[in-house]
């Protein structure tokens, strides 16, 4: 696996996305800032490897919370900071619609940001020396992006393809068939032909040919069995709220739970043969068994 020298990819833990610095004579872009709690960290990152220089662009694959959470913070320090972000929910950013961007009802945290531009599929965009391809992505998101660069044929390719799997189809949650999208984007991937993959969690990886192998067996089991994907879907949003906690009281964990909209309406509808204590358990239970969490009496704690 070989990638450019003017891109540094910096690999955060799953409560942040990575964040991906492309530098060029003239200009310095980032893509993707992750989740607001480690926004001191992002700034001393990508304070480290400019070496003084100045960032001037910062681009968003989507606007989920551990993508653009760390937005704010860079735009304070880099007042000239240009922003993009793709255009399905400008609108609701330009406004500050914090339900529609859905962080409000995941519960999660996401300080206000403005942007300059959108990125716009089917377009090219020059960052650092080099032109990347603008995608749309959908299936994870209904609006994501991921950028190609064709000479050193390198993906960024969000949370629409990781190594082991893909993200949460979210649009699924709320009744909206978009598990043709998912496989779509991974037919674009493929068309594509990445000699290395940046994904938005975990290293990147070379075998673009592999993890689309076992997205699509991934992809295939949610289809047969839509229940099993929204009770991944419980418990990726439980763990998000324990990486960001680290260790809550199971009382306040089921009292997060019921006042966070969209995962306690998710608990209610697909559910709803368990009472909410008992399915929130479950939840908690499963995330033990598979090694994302311990229990100690009535703590539960990030694993």
């Amino acid at each position: 696996m070989t990638l450019p020298d003017s891109i540094t990819v910096f690999e955060r833990g799953w409560l942040s996305s990575n964040n991906i610095l492309i530098q060029g004579r003239d200009s310095v872009a980032l893509v993707d800032s992750g989740y607001c709690t480690h926004a001191d960290q992002t700034l001393a990152l990508v304070a480290s490897a400019l070496q003084g220089r100045p960032l001037d662009l910062l681009l968003n694959t989507h606007l989920h919370s551990d993508h653009c959470g760390g937005n704010a913070a860079l735009q304070a320090r880099y007042p000239a900071l240009h922003t993009h972000i793709p255009p399905g929910h400008a609108e609701y950013v330009r406004v500050w619609d914090a339900h529609a961007l859905s962080y409000t009802p995941t519960g999660q945290a996401c300080p206000r940001f403005h942007f300059n531009a959108t990125l716009q599929p089917g377009t090219t965009m020059r960052l650092g020396d080099l032109d990347w391809q603008v995608h749309a992505a959908p299936g994870h998101d209904p609006h994501s992006v991921i950028l190609f660069e064709p000479l050193s044929r390198t993906l960024v390719s969000a949370d629409a393809l990781w190594e082991r799997g893909f993200g949460v189809v979210f649009p699924e949650l709320d009744g909206d068939g978009a598990f043709d999208e998912v496989a779509d984007t991974l037919d674009l991937i493929e068309r594509l032909n990445p000699a290395t993959v940046i994904p938005g969690h975990g290293a990147a990886f070379a075998d673009a040919t592999a993890a689309i192998t076992f997205a699509r067996q991934r992809l295939n089991g949610f289809v047969q069995n839509p229940a099993k994907h929204l009770q991944y879907a419980a418990k990726v949003l439980l763990k998000f709220k324990l990486l960001e906690a680290q260790r809550l009281e199971m009382d306040a964990l089921l009292g997060w739970a019921r006042g966070t909209s969209y995962f306690a309406a998710m608990l209610a509808t697909h559910f709803a043969e368990q009472s909410f204590e008992a399915a929130a358990g479950q939840l908690v239970q499963d995330l033990v068994r598979s090694g994302a969490a311990t229990v100690q009496g009535s703590l539960v704690l990030n694993a």
